[in-house]
């Protein structure tokens, strides 16, 4: 009997915690891999809603083709101009999520598809002084750019602007001297909330994001980090982000099959300086900025950054570095399954110094299977080479990235 009731009063639980996660209308996505509110899956929760936990599941399974230009290859070794293709797991991703005490949310999650540190995806703690004033220590998304910050599996594209993952090019054979403009994940402490403007039923609201990180990306989890000799500072990445959303509170989301109704605008500047990096050879200085927004069956989204690269007198290089890129994309609800989507993604790789960039116009299709949790993504990516003073820069410009790239991917999340 009493086991009955044990049952009985878990499916109640469970009952009630889905179809308060339903009311929740699946916005809120602070972990950036699934949220506390989402309708996918069980949450357990106390009746007075003090103490939520939620465990997740999210994976990506995906066929790709890359077909790379003649540059670079080698054919007395039997290079092929097809290569990085096949099939491959970006994300195997198990965790859980939740609230204790009605002021602390925490998040673990580990990524079985990666290596090495990266197995650790995120993991931390977050204390609510208020809504407008909060603490997060641990493992998670450094405040630079809407792509990255946008929660996992929600993106319009299966992968990420190139001109973002993409390493710079230098004309120094330094191995250990590659930046790339996104900074990802790290562990640090973060200071961060969001704040209302003003009383209106449409309220502007103001989001900010500052903290300290490692600054030496997802792959290294220990302490390893220095003084400056050059600064007389701790080498870390120091950076910030401040938002602003004029139509309420803007879900960490770039298209949900669930979320066809209503508006989020999103304005947003960010930077950093991160001490030392690239195995203590550089200073680099990074500054975005980004726009996004959802209308009904719209999102539209854009982004700009710039990364300024300056050696450490120990390397007796003078030569300083700018690099940036941009993109665009636009995304549209065709019917409650199908996402079409464009992007146009813009790097300036060999840096100002030089004539050329690159310029990888996009396309994707997402259907999304109702009910079961699945989403299809089907997208091309051309990669083109324009105004370059010489074949030889041209030829060097798009070392290591495809000039063709098709990719079909499933992702299941619970």
């Amino acid at each position: 009997m009493k086991r009955i009731i044990f049952i009985a009063s878990y499916l109640l639980l469970f009952m009630a915690s889905s179809l308060n996660a339903q009311e929740a209308s699946a916005i809120d996505m602070e972990n950036g891999v699934l949220g506390i509110a989402d309708d996918r899956g069980f949450t357990l929760q106390s009746k007075n809603g003090k103490f939520v936990f939620k465990p997740y599941l999210m994976l990506q399974t995906r066929g790709q083709m890359n077909y790379y230009d003649d540059e670079g290859l080698d054919k007395a070794y039997n290079q092929d101009n097809v290569a990085n293709s096949g099939f491959a797991m970006p994300y195997a991703i198990l965790g859980f999520t939740g609230k204790t005490f009605g002021c602390l949310d925490y998040n673990l999650s580990i990524n079985a598809a990666a290596t090495g540190a990266n197995i650790l995806q995120q993991a931390w703690i977050d204390y609510a002084i208020s809504p407008a004033a909060r603490f997060r220590a641990g493992k998670f998304k450094t405040p630079f750019t809407h792509a990255y910050l946008t929660t996992l599996g929600e993106t319009l594209f299966p992968i990420v602007p190139t001109s973002l993952t993409a390493s710079t090019i230098m004309p120094h054979t330094l191995n250990a001297v590659a930046p790339q403009i996104a900074t990802g994940f790290d562990v640090g402490v973060q200071f961060h909330g969001i704040a209302q403007l003003n009383r209106k039923p449409a309220s502007w609201l103001m989001g900010y994001e500052v903290g300290l990180w490692n600054g030496s990306g997802s792959a290294v989890n220990g302490a390893t980090k220095t003084f400056s000799d050059d600064w007389h500072i701790p080498s870390l990445l120091y950076a910030g982000r401040i938002t602003f959303m004029p139509w309420g509170r803007m879900p960490m989301t770039q298209g949900n099959a669930r979320m066809l109704n209503g508006r989020h605008m999103q304005f947003g500047i960010s930077g950093g300086l991160n001490v030392e990096s690239e195995s203590e050879s550089t200073n680099d200085a990074r500054l975005g900025a980004e726009f996004a927004m959802l209308y009904n069956r719209w999102y539209v989204g854009a982004e700009a950054y710039w990364m300024h690269v300056g050696f450490t007198k120990r390397q007796k290089i003078s030569d300083t570095f700018n690099y940036w890129g941009a993109y665009a994309q636009l995304g549209y609800f065709v019917s409650r399954s199908v996402q079409l989507g464009v992007r146009y993604d813009f790097m300036d790789r060999n840096g100002t110094t030089k004539d050329g960039f690159l310029n990888m116009p996009a396309v994707v299709c997402n259907y999304y299977i109702p009910k079961v949790h699945l989403k299809l993504s089907a997208m091309y990516q051309f990669t083109g080479r324009y105004g370059h003073a010489t074949q030889l820069d041209r030829d060097n410009d798009d070392l290591g990235v495809s000039t063709h790239h098709a990719s079909l991917q499933m992702q299941f999340s619970f």
